[in-house]
């Protein structure tokens, strides 16, 4: 027997150990599907019968939690490492790296879910920016087949070190295309063989997202997820079953998310928002998705061997574009409703008020006029646009402000520039920057830690309100700052609606209709995984989340406890308040932000706690 088949053995007996319902954890398969933006209050039996299937007969994680910023990357960063976002780095969808970025539209700002650009940050990081072993990457080394299947950028993070097409399936929005990750011989012969194209069909009309005179699309991701659920029901999973090894698959669903940001139901409405019959088509469209790929492994006699992780990245909210207090609000557009907030406005009011020029890192560094915003939302603040004082990654739900030079007296007058915005709630700063009153340290929320990437100074979260349904966390509109229209769907707040996404688990290592109570987060997919397929992915950060033990067959119910903290109110009397839960020394956060501007936000002097 070789050293490495018995280094797998004692990884295999610890983890037994901790979870004795796991007799014989190498014949276990796992499937992680992950429907993109689902809202947990979303789903029942009409609205999604498959979804609703696996929570009410398997596992129903009811304490579920997206990782904040509530926002694509970071969570399957989180999902694929077992990592809070201070570990992996991966801040936003955006962020600035203050290094230059090939690929990226602009030289040092980058939206990351981009094959290409996950490739040039990687190389300036000697090939790994997370800087910690993902699932995918560890089940492989360890013998398993591995394929991820789905939206660009999250579907790479599983194993976005391996590109060469010999380790797992990537399969994306790029695949066939030189900008996709190479397919194995035996993956393209399969897709023809089957009828199916070697490149990946596009979104058609689901990517029009319209204007603010013209609604977006009426129509769900159907022909593309089609086609990657085609792929992996007739070509992976058979070749899976034929080669008798246990596997690991990440199918990442676009929907509902794409949809919602997109649909055209409810053009500068709150009502009904990412509630009308598009986004509910999307939901759907995801719910079959996973009923086909459930009925194959049924076909191939998989079913009973096979775990299926359902987890989404976060929640969901309706777009608000209004603010009283807003420079850029009361100042005119062409392509922006009178009075409405635009793209980029915490830029244009943050240079504002610092009384420095703007300029647009994906229009070549141009200045930002009056009159015009950024195209993009980002923007450079300074006298150089190639050295500015403050960049502003725009997210969504939440924005990134950096100042590299962690000028003190800087990064205070943009706090003070923000706590007089009303569309802000709450802000979040960098530890090693001090303390500032009214707000809390990016420590407090697990931003702060062992990351390669540049941490962002602060990070600012956006109000949200209710438009008054009998579930607040499913009509929740958010401040966003975006191109997107008032009206349609968007996420990244610290909200109750962005951070309660939806979870459950069924399969031969999960308890049978089971309601777990006990918090549990997307850092534990991960790690949870990691347990019922007896593997130790290298680790180089302490952020981690915990394996969700009590969900697995005899595993025990962990206690667990609620506590706020408040920061020193500023000059105005503004404090962030933080919402969250621990249980052993691992933290969940529910909410945050300002008293009154933030769903699902309490604050209980009794378990108040002054930082």
């Amino acid at each position: 027997m070789s050293a490495k088949h018995l280094i797998s053995c004692a990884f295999l007996a610890v983890f037994a150990s901790a979870a004795p319902a796991l007799a014989d954890a190498s014949r276990h398969n796992v499937v992680l599907f992950v429907p993109d933006g689902l809202r947990a209050a979303i789903v029942t039996p009409e609205t999604a019968p498959t979804f609703a299937e696996i929570r009410d007969k398997g596992v129903n994680f009811a304490n579920s939690h997206s990782l904040f910023p509530t926002f694509t990357m970071p969570n399957s960063s989180g999902m694929a490492t077992g990592h809070y976002l201070g570990d992996t780095g991966v801040f936003g969808n955006v962020l600035y790296a203050g290094f230059p970025i090939k690929a990226a539209s602009s030289a040092r700002m980058a939206f990351i879910e981009m094959n290409r650009v996950l490739g040039d940050i990687d190389d300036h990081f000697a090939g790994n920016f997370i800087d910690e072993e993902t699932i995918l990457r560890a089940a492989h080394q360890a013998g398993f087949n591995t394929a991820a299947i789905g939206k660009i950028g999250p579907t790479l993070m599983f194993d976005h070190t391996s590109r060469g097409g010999g380790e797992s399936v990537i399969m994306d929005d790029a695949t066939g295309t030189e900008a996709g990750i190479p397919l194995a011989p035996w993956v393209s012969d399969g897709l023809k063989a089957a009828g199916l194209p070697t490149e990946t069909p596009g979104r058609l009309t689901n990517k029009e997202s319209g204007n603010f005179r013209e609604p977006g699309t009426k129509d769900a991701n159907v022909v593309q997820q089609g086609y990657f659920a085609a792929a992996l029901t007739q070509v992976v999973l058979p070749k899976f079953k034929a080669d008798g090894k246990p596997f690991v698959v990440v199918f990442w669903s676009r929907d509902p998310d794409g949809t919602q940001h997109n649909q055209g139901d409810s053009l500068l409405k709150l009502e009904p928002g990412i509630n009308g019959p598009t986004s509910m088509a999307a939901i759907r469209n995801a719910d079959s998705n996973l009923a086909a790929i459930r009925r194959t492994l049924d076909q191939l006699g998989l079913a009973e061997t096979t775990d299926i992780f359902v987890s989404a990245d976060h929640g969901f909210s309706t777009i608000s574009k209004q603010s009283d207090t807003s420079g850029a609000a009361r100042a005119s557009y062409a392509d922006v409703p009178q009075g409405m907030l635009p793209p980029g406005f915490l830029a244009i009011d943050l240079a504002a008020a610092l009384n420095l020029p703007l300029f647009d890192p994906e229009a070549a560094n141009a200045k930002v006029e009056s009159g015009n915003h950024p195209k993009s939302s980002d923007g450079l603040i300074g006298e150089d646009a190639n050295a500015p004082k403050v960049a502003v990654a725009a997210n969504g739900g939440s924005d990134l402000v950096y100042v590299p030079s962690g000028d003190r007296e800087l990064v205070q007058k943009s706090i003070d520039a923000l706590l007089a915005q009303d569309y802000v709630s709450g802000l979040f700063v960098d530890d090693h920057l001090g303390t500032f009153a009214g707000t809390l340290p990016l420590s407090a929320i697990n931003l702060q830690g062992a990351s390669l990437m540049p941490r962002p100074s602060i990070v600012v979260n956006f109000k949200s309100f209710s438009t008054g349904c009998a579930k607040p966390e499913l009509c929740t509109v958010v401040v966003a700052d975006t191109g997107l229209q008032q009206g349609q769907g968007m996420h990244g707040s610290f909200s109750r609606a962005d951070t309660a996404n939806f979870m459950a688990a069924f399969g031969p290592s999960f308890k049978k209709g089971f309601v777990s109570e006990a918090p549990a987060s997307n850092a534990d997919v991960g790690q949870t995984i990691a347990t019922i397929l007896g593997l130790m992915p290298k680790s180089h950060g302490k952020l981690v989340g915990r394996a969700l033990t009590e969900a697995l067959t005899n595993g025990t119910v962990p206690t667990w406890e609620r506590k706020t903290l408040v920061s020193a109110p500023s000059s105005s009397g503004l404090r962030t308040i933080l919402n969250y839960q621990v249980a052993g020394e691992t933290k969940y956060f529910d909410a945050a932000g300002f008293e009154g501007r933030t769903v699902g936000l309490t604050l209980d002097a009794a378990l108040a706690e002054t930082k």
